[in-house]
């Protein structure tokens, strides 16, 4: 590439002004990173939820109760493998700001509901044995210094105890997910410890897992069960989990169109600052481009130069910014638990990627074509 030595001399040019482009791509990118892993929090496991499983929960709202008494009709479903119960119990640990998922369920049907649930045979043992028993997600035990054996209180906010609204439960066991993108975080106990304690709601639990045995036949069953409990007094809608655990995302709102909103005011700017960039750069450098010209370069090869200068500013700044936003997000949830899933998904990557060269083509063109199209004799006698 002939230009190469021309490219490189233009890019030191202005060395404040390029400095000042590339870190504004530079945290572009960061923001990027940090927003792709902050929605791949709040899709909370979305990823590896199982393709055989479907939830059943209230028609009208996530937060409304079911009987109990379903869960043995929604078992005799043809095609229900296995089903199991779920209810949010939105304990506060020392402080609210250590949130994490606390789920009463039935242990024998959990194992069989979750196999990724990794939980030491003997571990599990002592938590069918142990009344207070609970099994915490390592994520969990690290983070809060938990150990075997431990009793752990949890202050009630929606289902106070006999005892009052401290609960106290017996860390027996621990589990984790080998999948990544798995929660690690959870907080499992027994649905009998929890229902004969609680003072309200008792024969009553929040929603219904269910594994199939064809998941071809997904809606079909889902549609046996809804018909099951139609004008019912407790009316029930059964998804796929993958939209369940989404649709309960999505009640902080929706959080994919949340990001892309921010995303693209901050592309659209960033893009308007390097356009500008490169217009001052081909403005300035006229009469260069004129004599470029001259010499035996085409019309091409000059909008190929424009080009290269500004897809160069970006992969530099834009590369810098992805590796940071890497590091940074590798570092860990950033609010110390509250987002149990923190990772730099990889096609959100390759995303960035491509964004890079887009952003740098883009901010390009337009001073590209200008400096294509300039006429050589008139910029000469310019001059």
């Amino acid at each position: 590439m002939r230009f190469l030595p021309i490219l490189l001399s233009n890019f030191k040019r202005h060395k404040v002004r390029t400095l000042l482009t590339v870190l504004s791509l530079v945290i572009a990118f960061v923001l990027f990173g940090y927003l792709a892993a902050i929605r791949k929090a709040f899709q909370m496991g979305v990823d590896v939820v199982g393709a055989d499983r479907l939830v059943t929960r209230h028609k009208v709202s996530i937060i409304q109760l079911l009987p109990a008494s379903y869960q043995a009709r929604i078992a005799q479903i043809p095609g229900v493998v296995t089903v199991m119960s779920q209810t949010w119990f939105g304990g506060i640990y020392q402080d609210p700001k250590n949130f994490f998922a606390q789920l009463p369920v039935v242990p024998d049907e959990f194992v069989k509901i979750y196999p990724e649930y990794k939980v030491d045979p003997a571990q599990f043992e002592a938590w069918k044995k142990t009344r207070t028993g609970v099994i915490v997600g390592d994520a969990s035990m690290k983070r809060f210094g938990w150990k075997l054996g431990q009793r752990i209180p949890l202050q009630a906010t929606i289902w106070p105890g006999k005892k009052g609204r401290t609960w106290e439960f017996d860390i027996v066991g621990t589990y984790h997910i080998e999948k990544k993108g798995g929660d690690n975080t959870g907080f499992f106990f027994r649905y009998d410890y929890f229902d004969e304690n609680r003072t309200y709601g008792k024969g009553t639990v929040g929603w219904y897992v269910l594994r199939v045995a064809d998941p071809s036949q997904s809606a079909a069953i889902a549609k046996k069960i809804d018909a099951t409990f139609a004008n019912s007094p407790a009316e029930t809608k059964t998804e796929t989990e993958g939209a369940f655990v989404k649709g309960w995302a999505d009640q902080v709102g929706n959080i994919g169109a949340i990001v892309r909103a921010i995303l693209t005011a901050v592309f659209f700017t960033i893009l308007l600052v390097a356009g500008n960039t490169m217009a001052q750069a081909v403005r300035e450098r006229t009469h260069e481009l004129a004599v470029l010209k001259a010499v035996g370069f085409t019309d091409g090869e000059v909008l190929a130069l424009v080009l290269s200068e500004s897809t160069l500013i970006a992969v530099v700044g834009g590369g810098l910014g992805l590796l940071v936003g890497w590091l940074a997000v590798m570092a860990g949830d950033p609010t110390k638990g509250a987002l149990p899933i923190f990772y730099y998904p990889i096609p959100d990557l390759i995303q960035g990627i491509a964004l890079v060269f887009i952003v740098g083509l883009l901010a390009g063109l337009l001073p590209a074509l200008q400096a294509m199209r300039l006429n050589t004799a008139s910029a000469l006698r310019s001059e």
